[in-house]
C-alpha cells in the first residue's frame, strides 16, 4: 500500500530518478525553460525550487549543497551569478508549468517549465496592460447629450403619473369586491 508515500517515482528506480532531476535541473537553469512532460515537470518543480531559495544566499556551504544536487559547474555558477540575482524579491514560485497539449506518440500530456523571471513575453505584455490599456467597463454607455437628457427629464415626470394609475385600478377591484 501506498499510505504516506507523496512523491511520484515516475516509474523509475531512485538512481535514475535522481539523475534525471539533477540533469533536468541543471538544463533548466541554463536555459531557462525546457520541455517535458507534466508529471515530470511537477517533480522538477518540488526539485529545484528549494535549490533557487538556497541561491539566495551565496555563501560557500550554499554552493556546495546546490552543487550535491545538481553536479554541473556551469549550471551552479549560473544559478549564482544570474538567477539569484533575478529571483531575490520573489518570495517563493521561481517555475512556471504552461501546458502545450500531447505528445503525438504516446498521448503524454506536454508542458514548458520556466523560470517566471526569464519570461520577457510575460513580462512585456503585463507591464503593457498594466499602463497602456483602455480599461473597460460593464455598465459604460455613450455620453448623453442635451436633448437625451431633455427626454430623460421628461420621461421622469410622466413616471409618477404612470404610478398612481395602477394605484387607482387597485381601488377599483376593492369597490368591486365590496359590491360582490
Amino acid at each position: 500500500m501506498r499510505h504516506g508515500k507523496k512523491f511520484n517515482h515516475l516509474g523509475r528506480t531512485a538512481s535514475h530518478r535522481k539523475a534525471m532531476l539533477s540533469n533536468m535541473a541543471a538544463s533548466l537553469i541554463v536555459n531557462k525553460r525546457i520541455s517535458t512532460t507534466v508529471a515530470k515537470a511537477k517533480a522538477l518543480r518540488k526539485y529545484v525550487e528549494p535549490l533557487l531559495t538556497k541561491a539566495k544566499s551565496d555563501t560557500t556551504h550554499s554552493r556546495r549543497t546546490v552543487f550535491a544536487y545538481l553536479q554541473d559547474k556551469e549550471s551552479v555558477k549560473e544559478l549564482f551569478d544570474e538567477v539569484s540575482v533575478k529571483i531575490a524579491n520573489r518570495p517563493g514560485g521561481y517555475t512556471r508549468i504552461i501546458k502545450t497539449g500531447y505528445r503525438l506518440g504516446d498521448n503524454a500530456e506536454m508542458c514548458v517549465i520556466e523560470l517566471v523571471d526569464y519570461n520577457e513575453d510575460m513580462l512585456s505584455t503585463s507591464g503593457d496592460s498594466a499602463a497602456g490599456a483602455k480599461k473597460t467597463r460593464r455598465r459604460g454607455g455613450k455620453k448623453k447629450s442635451s436633448e437625451d437628457t431633455a427626454a430623460v427629464a421628461e420621461a421622469t415626470t410622466t413616471a409618477p403619473e404612470a404610478t398612481e394609475a395602477p394605484a387607482a385600478s387597485a381601488d377599483t377591484t376593492e369597490d368591486t369586491k365590496d359590491a360582490q
